[in-house]
C-alpha cells in the first residue's frame, strides 16, 4: 500500500482483527453485486469505501423517483439512467481507486455461472426469488461464498452461505422452490426506509469478514430483524440432505 491508502484505511488498519494484512485482502478482493436498490446501495457503499479492488454491479432497471426514498446510492439528478451507470458514478465519487464494472443487464444462468467464478465473494441484493434461486445454484456451483439479504416492510434477513464447505446449507434448504412462498414486492407492499440501511449494512459487514478471513459471522446463520419493535434474532440453518439443489453433495 501506498501512502495515501495507509492513511484512507487507517482505522481499519489499527483493527488487530484486520491490520495491514486484512487490508490487502481487501484490495486484491473482486466481489459480485447483484442488484443496486435498497440493499445494494448501502452494501455497494461501504464496500467501496472500505477499499474491496473490484467491484462487479449488475442490475437492468433505471432509476426511478420513487426509489429515492431507500435507494441511497442514487440521486435526484439520476432519474431515468441506469442503476448501475448511477451506482458506478456514486461510488466513484467515494473511492476512485476502486474498480467498478457497470452490467446492465438481466443475467442469465450462464452469465451468472462466469461472473459468480471470477467473484470472491457474491452478494444477492435482488428483490425476487427467481434471481435469488438463480444465485444460490451459481454460486454453489463455482463454491463461492454467498451473502443474501431480503426486506420487507419492517422485517429483514441476512444469511450466509459459504460453499468453500461442502456442508454448508444453501439458500433452496432454507427457502425451497416447491414451498411456492408468496413473493412481495416493495412496489405494492411498501418498505421502511432504514431497514433496507440496515440489512444492506451487514450484508456488507459479513463480505468484508469473509474476504478479510474472520471467521465469527453469519456463516451456516441466518438473522432476522424487525425494526419496528428492533427484535433481532439468529438461527443456526441447516443443511437439508433432501434439498434438491445441494443434497446431493457430500458434507
Amino acid at each position: 500500500m501506498n501512502d495515501r491508502q495507509l492513511l484512507r484505511y487507517s482505522r481499519h488498519i489499527l483493527l488487530n482483527e484486520i491490520g495491514i494484512e486484512g487490508q490487502q485482502r481487501l484490495l486484491d478482493a473482486k466481489v459480485l453485486i447483484i442488484g443496486l436498490g435498497g440493499l445494494g446501495s448501502p452494501a455497494a457503499l461501504y464496500l467501496a469505501a472500505s477499499g474491496v479492488g473490484q467491484l462487479t454491479l449488475c442490475d437492468h432497471d433505471t432509476v426511478d423517483l420513487s426509489n429515492l426514498q431507500r435507494q441511497i446510492i442514487h440521486r435526484t439528478s439520476t432519474v431515468n439512467q441506469p442503476k448501475v451507470v448511477s451506482a458506478q458514478a456514486a461510488l466513484h465519487d467515494i473511492n476512485p481507486e476502486v474498480a467498478c464494472i457497470a452490467l446492465d443487464v438481466r443475467v442469465d444462468a450462464a452469465q451468472l455461472l462466469e461472473l459468480a467464478a471470477k467473484a470472491d465473494v457474491v452478494l444477492d441484493c435482488s428483490d425476487n426469488f427467481a434471481t435469488r434461486y438463480a444465485v444460490n445454484r451459481a454460486c454453489l456451483s463455482q463454491r463461492k461464498p454467498l451473502v443474501s439479504g431480503a426486506a420487507i416492510r419492517f422485517d429483514g434477513q441476512v444469511a450466509v452461505f459459504d460453499f468453500r464447505n461442502p456442508g454448508a446449507p444453501c439458500y433452496n434448504c432454507l427457502f425451497s422452490e416447491d414451498s411456492q412462498a408468496a413473493e412481495l414486492r416493495c412496489a405494492t407492499t411498501g418498505v421502511f426506509a432504514p431497514l433496507v440501511g440496515i440489512i444492506g449494512t451487514l450484508q456488507a459487514a459479513e463480505a468484508l469478514k469473509l474476504l478479510i478471513g474472520i471467521e465469527r459471522g453469519l456463516s451456516g446463520r441466518l438473522l432476522t430483524l424487525n425494526a419496528l419493535d428492533m427484535n433481532i434474532t439468529r438461527s443456526t440453518l441447516g443443511k437439508d440432505p433432501a434439498c434438491r439443489v445441494c443434497g446431493g453433495l457430500i458434507s
